[in-house]
């Protein structure tokens, strides 16, 4: 059967625009010549709808024989293991035209017959397996509020058809517009960053100024609240870690975040245990070309370093105040700092130094320190 269907369709001409849709060496030639005489048959067809009403004898009898042919080799192939589809428009298209099409002295098109949309740079035929139909499900969603800050309310829900719980970060009402702004820039930067302990955003709404964003469990401050008793060494340095690389993934991107905090620093947590960090809120976040860069901005930051005047002169030391604070907590559970009488206080203490140029000049040699840091001897009482 395959071998009498390949033979109908070798010597049938098809065209280089329509070859090129298919890429299966072995029934691309025969999709490319169905899917020309198909849109042959439709322009046509659209053609004579606007004008006489009248669709020619001949045609008729070549687009009714073309139906049966499509159906009888697609169902063949299928009974061969080759599963094919026709898409969907084209498949409607077909079965509206079959009732009004005459063997004989042409067809009446009806005067309630919509144009067909002719599909010219996109395959119309494809192989079952590597299609998947998605859901779209018109229903409303109740959503659950899970935070608010400075300039957003974050929801959660979940996708009814995935089974997935996502995050509906959406600005508050009474923004003004360059606290909006900062808002929109937020996810502008977020959408262009991928790396796995930055947060994933998804799609802004202009309608209601919200996008949507992964979900996540928890914030760092949280998680270490409810579990700083039973945290080990090695997991807390996981954390440190991941929340440093993400830091540097940033910096490697010329970004600065300027608002690290313990409640902008969020966690996944795993059936296992296992978490994984993720940078969000961005608002705050500068690059070379930033207009939100001012002398007059406001300094929002939670974590915000005193030898820092302004803005404008933030580097990557300033920023290391913060992360010498968020260190601080992930090792010891407490936000005061720890005495520089251990490595990981020693490392705290040189972050947030007063003198700009002891600190750390670049969250690499940071890095560095903290991979080389060992579980410190457990304390025992006499």
């Amino acid at each position: 059967m395959l071998a009498d269907l390949r033979e109908k369709y070798e010597g049938s001409p098809s065209s280089r625009a329509f070859d090129r849709l298919y890429e299966d060496s072995e029934w691309g030639h025969m999709f490319a010549v169905l899917h020309k005489r198909l849109n042959e048959h439709f322009t046509d067809i659209n053609g004579r709808a606007e004008t006489t009403h009248h669709y020619w004898a001949e045609n008729s009898r070549d687009l009714l024989s073309l139906i049966k042919d499509v159906e009888a080799d697609l169902h063949t192939l299928r009974r061969a293991g080759v599963e094919v589809e026709l898409a969907d428009s084209y498949q409607n298209a077909l079965d509206s035209c079959r009732p009004w099409l005459s063997p004989s002295g042409g067809s009446a098109v009806p005067e309630e017959f919509g144009p067909i949309e002719v599909i010219v740079y996109e395959p119309v035929f494809t192989h079952a397996a590597n299609r998947v139909k998605l859901q779209k499900r018109q229903e409303t969603i109740e959503l659950k509020m899970e935070g608010s800050g400075s300039y957003a309310n974050v929801y959660s829900y979940v996708d009814p058809d995935y089974g997935i719980k996502f995050a509906i970060k959406r600005a508050k009402k009474n923004l003004d517009e360059r606290d909006l702004g900062r808002f929109k820039q937020e996810f502008e930067v977020l959408s262009k960053l991928s790396f796995p302990y930055v947060v994933e955003v998804y799609r802004y709404s202009e309608a209601r100024n919200e996008y949507r964003m992964e979900y996540c469990d928890t914030t760092l401050r949280e998680y270490i609240a409810k579990k700083n008793a039973t945290i080990s060494f090695a997991a807390r340095k996981r954390i440190a870690l991941q929340f440093l690389y993400g830091i540097n993934y940033l910096h490697c991107q010329d970004l600065l975040h300027r608002d690290i905090s313990l409640q902008n620093i969020l966690l996944k947590v795993f059936g296992s245990g296992a978490v994984l960090v993720k940078l969000s809120d961005f608002g705050l976040v500068k690059d070379k070309t930033s207009e939100f860069t001012r002398t007059q901005t406001e300094m929002k930051g939670t974590v915000r370093d005193p030898m820092l005047g302004s803005f404008r002169d933030y580097t990557v030391v300033n920023e290391m105040y913060a992360i010498g604070h968020v260190l601080a907590y992930i090792f010891t559970g407490r936000e005061s700092l720890p005495p520089a009488i251990d490595e990981v206080g020693s490392i705290i203490h040189r972050c947030v130094a007063n003198d700009l140029d002891q600190r750390y000049q670049a969250v690499t040699e940071l890095i560095a320190e903290v991979e080389r840091l060992e579980a410190p001897p457990i304390q025992t009482t006499a």
